[in-house]
């Protein structure tokens, strides 16, 4: 039991701490997958996108919105789970191999940090309105939009429940 907790919280970064980490999957020769979000109600439309973008690289980093960045993107409502459930969430799931908080409305300066060999967003994306995609592509990254499982939303949850 307590490998299985150390394993969840080795996978949780500070930025300091993963840019050390991406170095030594870089010196490795690791493809390397970043995607971000808010992931307030891990739903298995979540699971699928997160499990399809892990299977485009060797090693997953997520960046996850920290509690007042989800504020101001989601609104004062949210999140419904703080950043350290979001986090455990993430980190439990055995295909991801890196969860970083960051603070900022877009993920752009850890994007810079990561350097990810491929960049990923969900299909209410286009590549043209997604942040670090032309640094990634000027770097010789690829960039993907991947498509959302249908009938999954965390805010049609949320509706759902608040009709209850």
């Amino acid at each position: 039991m307590t490998d299985k907790k150390a394993s969840i919280a080795l996978k949780v970064f500070s930025k300091e701490s993963l840019l050390d980490q991406v170095k030594i999957w870089k010196k490795e020769g690791k493809k390397i997958v970043f995607t971000n979000g808010c992931f307030d109600l891990i739903h298995p439309g979540h699971v699928a996108y997160l499990h399809e973008a892990a299977t485009l690289g060797d090693v997953l980093v997520v960046g996850l919105n920290n509690d007042s960045s989800v504020k101001k993107i989601k609104g004062e409502e949210r999140p419904i789970n703080n950043e350290f459930s979001r986090l455990q969430l993430l980190a439990a799931m055995f295909f991801i191999d890196a969860v970083v908080l960051f603070n900022e409305e877009t993920p752009f300066e850890l994007i810079e940090l990561v350097k990810p060999d491929v960049l990923v967003k969900g299909g209410d994306y286009t590549i043209e309105n997604i942040v670090g995609a032309a640094e990634t592509i000027k770097r010789g990254g690829e960039v993907k939009v991947l498509d959302f499982l249908p009938g999954y939303s965390s805010t049609k949850i949320i509706e759902k429940i608040k009709k209850l």
